[in-house]
């Protein structure tokens, strides 16, 4: 029996976004490298197409939200627009039919991206994702609002044979940063496809658990910092934020505005733009998530991933922080400061995932999404079929009580760039800058 989201009162506050991947011809405002600031801005156009030649299938896709105004992080959710994704080639393999490639000005009629029991599979999550994460409430924190958000989320939910989660039956709810559940931002067809991204990864890692969609009025870090504090005061154990933004000297003061908060476990995509250290995830206080490209192998895991890396401006973020503090659990040699990334998952966009939206403003309907806007939902949901945190934790320590361990599959091929420390961008045994110390295992890892 599902525990609903319960209401609350206000909160205050504002900030930016990063998320999935980046578009090849921006520079350091894209994927959150721009400069962290307190201005609103209203939503932009949708940015134009890029290619990408991921391995293991070219694809072509579009960046779901334009370049952001200064002070804002764009939305950077990475929707296919061509080619055939690594879903697609294993599904030809497997039935001998030639798969279609993706559409470039529509959605298809099928999801063309790996669904909840493909990544259930490849962490080692079927068991825990069927019996666990009832009662817990995962937060997703996004800007603008997505009226089809629920509906949307209701057909991903029912393709896939996952259970109900509306706000009928107390699983769902959508509120504004101070919690209100009437007054929203405006809408945004650019956000609206990054929210079904994070909607539904959240839903294929953790079917049982609940979901809050907190939605900041604008990109900026103090109105997305907001949404993260009423996210905690809704009750929320697992936050999940897909955003980031070039370093600066405020961080220290937004680790403690937005992001202290014991017995949360709140993760943060690592970034779009390759190598380079973005906040909120180097934030002390949070998980960094870095982002892998995933394809089915003859191994026995069935598995096998490296480093998300197109371009020198397309991959998995990863660096040593310039200004936020090394946390006591990390012990890396290399980096006085806190280095990125803790863990990873999914995230390259020729191996991405299925997603359902139908606010957007082409390919409304199934599509395939990329970045590591899809990793840190997903390890989100995770941590939540982990169980809550102890009171006092930050879960972002706990892989680290499991590294080496079985609990996390190891990725050790592949970089996101040229670095002078080499497991800064370069993956290798044990761990290293773009991925952590791997990708998850079952739930072990992601415990107290």
């Amino acid at each position: 029996m599902r525990t609903p989201i319960p209401d609350s009162p206000h909160a205050s506050g504002r900030w930016r976004r990063i998320g999935s991947a980046a578009a090849a011809t921006a520079a350091l405002l894209i994927a959150g490298l721009g400069t962290a600031a307190h201005a609103s801005a209203a939503p932009t156009a949708p940015a134009t197409q890029h290619t990408t030649q991921a391995s293991p299938a070219k694809v072509t896709y579009t960046r779901s939200c334009a370049e952001p105004k200064k002070g804002q992080m764009a939305c950077n959710a990475l929707r296919v627009t061509g080619g055939v994704t690594a879903f697609q080639q294993q599904r030809a393999k497997e039935t001998g039919i030639t798969a279609q490639a993706v559409s470039p000005k529509a959605a298809a009629d099928s999801p063309t991206g790996y669904g909840p029991s493909d990544l259930q599979s490849a962490y080692g999550l079927a068991d825990a994702a069927a019996s666990n994460g009832s009662g817990e409430t995962i937060a997703i924190v996004d800007a603008y609002d997505d009226p089809n958000a629920e509906a949307d989320l209701a057909t991903y939910r029912s393709y896939y044979g996952l259970p109900d989660c509306t706000s009928d039956n107390g699983c769902f709810k959508k509120v504004g940063q101070t919690g209100s559940t009437t007054s929203l931002p405006s809408a945004d067809s650019g956000w609206a496809g990054e929210i079904s991204l994070d909607l539904d990864m959240a839903s294929a890692v953790c079917p049982n658990c609940n979901i809050l969609l907190v939605e900041a009025k604008s990109s900026s870090m103090a109105n997305l910092g907001t949404a993260v504090n009423e996210a905690v005061k809704l009750g929320a154990k697992f936050v999940s934020n897909s955003y980031g933004g070039a370093e600066s000297s405020s961080d220290t003061s937004y680790d403690s505005k937005y992001f202290n908060h014991p017995g949360v476990a709140i993760t943060v995509s690592a970034g779009d733009e390759a190598y380079g250290a973005e906040y909120p995830a180097a934030s002390k206080y949070v998980t960094a998530v870095g982002g892998t490209a995933l394809k089915t192998a003859s191994n026995s895991r069935g598995w096998s991933e490296s480093v998300w890396h197109t371009s020198s401006t397309e991959g998995t973020g990863s660096g040593c922080s310039a200004y936020d503090a090394k946390p006591s659990w990390q012990s890396d040699s290399g980096c006085a400061k806190r280095m990125i990334a803790d863990v990873s998952a999914v995230a390259d966009p020729a191996t991405g995932v299925s997603v359902y939206d139908t606010y957007g403003s082409d390919g409304t309907g199934w599509n395939t999404y990329g970045g590591t806007s899809a990793s840190s939902p997903l390890i989100a949901a995770v941590y939540a079929l982990a169980g809550t945190p102890g009171s006092s934790d930050y879960p972002a320590q706990y892989p680290y009580a499991a590294a080496g361990t079985s609990a996390l599959n190891d990725v050790t091929s592949g970089n996101n760039g040229t670095c002078s420390t080499s497991y800064f961008c370069t993956a290798g045994s044990g761990y290293d800058g773009p991925t952590g110390w791997g990708t998850p295992e079952g739930v072990d890892a992601f415990t107290g």
